[in-house]
């Protein structure tokens, strides 16, 4: 191939020459002239119009053939995926160490394989013997799931290419893979980004379900480039607190269905056993009603979740300097709740420590709790109970009025099932429910004068 002579184009009327010269012979303007490299030089090796295989393409107006969920055998599992695994998905899973990612996986991966589809587990952090082991220990030692302990991305795929695909496959996880073709240690962004890649064309040719497991950072953020959430189609969080027994499996990233889904699970010595009513793990005993203690009908997606508010005023001595500390609300919200109260109804919290807690570990992002929030708070400080079997919720605005919320009928419709008798809240039709006596509260002021009128 012959080499292509240089040129140079005018950048003030586009006329172009064969040498350099300071001066452009069509237009006369001085110090134009830049050289350009000819067309042929960058599309020989650049040029992507061509020498590619068609694409086919899908009418969207023209009935076709829709994909069909696996069941995971799971019922919670399935609430936070949007209703089952669905073929040629990837799913990332990420969860602090020891929460039970694992865990949860190899139950759902024995399920599927008790129905008769194909699943492979390719753990690249333990042996074969050690996912035996642990599946010994759940009980689940007679389901036909293929084990394997691998890190190499070519030999897994090469291996998966010799067989069936299978309906299900697990990659326990991802940071541990590596691909030859890359430099690198494993878990570096290139590793991870690479590996990733090739695992989630794997699946999307072949119908496969993939899931993989990701690292967390100590910030709870997966471990890992960015770019890895933008690749999967659908990125959950397994979250918890190690002392207490529940988990959430919480969908931050879905392209298949709602992402407020959560499914609970609790901690077993046979693995994870699946909630049905979440309320009851939030809730404490309420034989005997106490000061500073108030019930908020939290929404995750379409499932209300009944949780306790606890809240405790300590009085100090004059001149010492009080402390607030909260447990899985946000503390701006409780400076500027305890703001609200002070300014618009006369409570004085400046002398005294304030102790906010959410049991059972559970964490609370909901405006509406504004109302049981502040509802725990004047009763603590009043040292006077709540009306029994009573439920609470609203948002306070800084003038103090108490603000419609979403979902209010479901909430205290869900409230009267596990059989609380009022609920209080915003002066909403929508919001009351013919189930229970409600009583709506306009001002964050009526709220006082009923909790101090209490006997």
């Amino acid at each position: 191939m012959a080499k292509p002579k240089k040129r140079y184009v005018c950048q003030a009327c586009g006329g172009v020459s064969h040498r350099w010269q300071g001066q452009c012979a069509d237009c006369a303007e001085w110090n134009t002239l830049v050289e350009d490299a000819p067309a042929t030089v960058f599309s020989l090796k650049h040029d992507l119009s061509s020498g590619g295989r068609a694409v086919e393409f899908v009418d969207l107006d023209k009935p076709g053939e829709m994909p069909v969920r696996q069941k995971t055998g799971l019922a919670e599992f399935d609430r936070a995926l949007g209703g089952g695994l669905v073929p040629g998905s990837a799913i990332l899973m990420g969860g602090d160490p020891g929460i039970g990612k694992s865990t949860l996986l190899l139950q759902a991966a024995a399920k599927v394989a008790r129905e008769g589809h194909g699943v492979v587990y390719v753990s690249g952090e333990e042996a074969a013997g050690q996912v035996r082991m642990r599946a010994a220990r759940l009980g689940l030692s007679d389901a036909p799931v293929k084990l394997a302990a691998a890190t190499g991305v070519r030999d897994i795929l090469t291996t998966l290419g010799t067989m069936e695909p299978p309906k299900f496959l697990v990659i326990d996880s991802i940071q541990t893979m590596h691909s030859d073709t890359i430099e690198g240690a494993p878990g570096t962004v290139s590793q991870v980004r690479g590996c990733a890649f090739e695992l989630i064309r794997y699946a999307k040719e072949n119908g496969v379900a993939l899931v993989l497991v990701g690292h967390v950072t100590k910030d709870g953020n997966i471990a890992g480039p960015r770019v890895l959430e933008h690749m999967v189609d659908v990125v959950m969080s397994f979250e918890g607190e190690r002392s207490h027994q529940y988990r959430i499996l919480r969908a931050l990233k879905n392209r298949f269905g709602a992402v407020d889904e959560i499914g609970v699970f609790a901690m077993a010595g046979e693995g994870l056993e699946e909630v049905e009513n979440p309320s009851m793990l939030f809730l404490s005993g309420r034989d005997q009603q106490m000061a500073g203690s108030a019930v908020f009908p939290a929404m995750e997606g379409t499932r209300p979740v009944l949780v306790e508010i606890q809240a405790l005023i300590v009085r100090l001595q004059s001149g010492a300097t009080p402390r607030r500390a909260v447990v899985g609300w946000d503390s701006g919200r409780l400076a500027m709740l305890l703001a609200v109260l002070e300014s618009r109804c006369g409570l004085n919290f400046s002398s005294a420590e304030v102790y906010l807690n959410v049991a059972g570990g559970y964490r609370l992002s909901d405006p509406a709790a504004d109302l049981a929030v502040a509802a725990a708070l004047v009763s603590a400080l009043a040292d006077k109970p709540l009306p029994d079997r009573s439920v609470w919720l609203g948002e306070v605005s800084l003038s103090g009025e108490v603000r419609p919320v979403a979902h209010g009928g479901i909430r205290m419709r869900e409230a009267a099932k596990l059989g609380f008798k009022a609920g209080f809240g915003p002066a909403d039709e929508k919001t009351a429910s013919s189930d229970l006596d409600y009583k709506g509260l306009g001002q964050l002021a009526n709220l006082v004068d009923r909790v101090m009128a209490t006997q």
